[in-house]
């Protein structure tokens, strides 16, 4: 489902260049769950993003279900990120001016579904009514609790029936309860879903819930 060989990745500060990814590789099957692990600064987000098609990797490269990622153009990328790849952050990133059932729609909207209006609506509050929350379906994002707005992004990260998600500390904002509840939450959809799990994590109680789990470690991945 998801390859990528050789990956190198730099940043240019004032003074200096940091060298976030040194050669980093990895492989995950369909339906997989893989965590990442990692000291704070180490390059877990970076290497997510390039992983999903977000931010070009200095060199190396990324196949997502059959298809190099960077040997595309932008619009192909675009395309192919939205139809086959699933993001969960942890920030969530809802628009505020919509609500919640049109935040939920956002990743259909790309065409890739070919729905109807009407449709698309119909799946998102389906979508809404799996992470319980179908009775805060016209609610503002500001209207939820952290927790509830977690929800709501894992609900539109599916929206497009992708065969990978990438989350990144989904529980990261989250109390120790709610994050609990989130993260079973995930691992229940991703498995009904199909989808394979890449998810980078802080916490090792989350990682360990996971099939392997990789430490990044001076640009490179170790372990499992």
């Amino acid at each position: 489902m998801l390859e990528a060989k050789n990956l190198h990745k730099s940043y240019k500060l004032p003074h200096k260049q940091v060298d976030v990814l040194k050669g980093a590789e990895i492989n995950v099957g369909q339906c997989e769950r893989l965590a990442i692990v990692g000291r704070s600064g180490a390059g877990k987000s970076t290497l997510l993003h390039v992983l999903g098609g977000l931010d070009r990797p200095a060199s190396g490269t990324v196949v997502v279900d059959g298809r190099s990622l960077y040997e595309i153009s932008s619009r192909k990328r675009t395309a192919l990120r939205a139809a086959r790849i699933g993001f969960v952050f942890q920030s969530y990133h809802l628009l505020p001016e919509m609500d919640v059932t049109e935040n939920v729609m956002l990743p259909a909207l790309t065409g890739v579904l070919k729905l109807s209006r009407g449709e698309m609506r119909e799946r998102a509050l389906g979508l809404l009514e799996r992470v319980g929350l179908a009775d805060r379906a016209m609610h503002m994002p500001m209207e939820l609790s952290g927790g509830e707005q977690q929800r709501v992004a894992l609900a539109r990260a599916l929206m497009n029936n992708p065969a990978l998600i990438l989350a990144d500390e989904p529980t990261g904002n989250l109390d120790s309860k709610t994050g609990t509840q989130v993260m079973d939450l995930l691992f229940e959809l991703s498995s009904t879903n199909k989808s394979a799990l890449v998810m980078v994590t802080h916490s090792m109680q989350s990682a360990k819930l996971c099939d392997r789990v990789l430490e990044i470690n001076d640009g490179l991945l170790v372990g499992g």
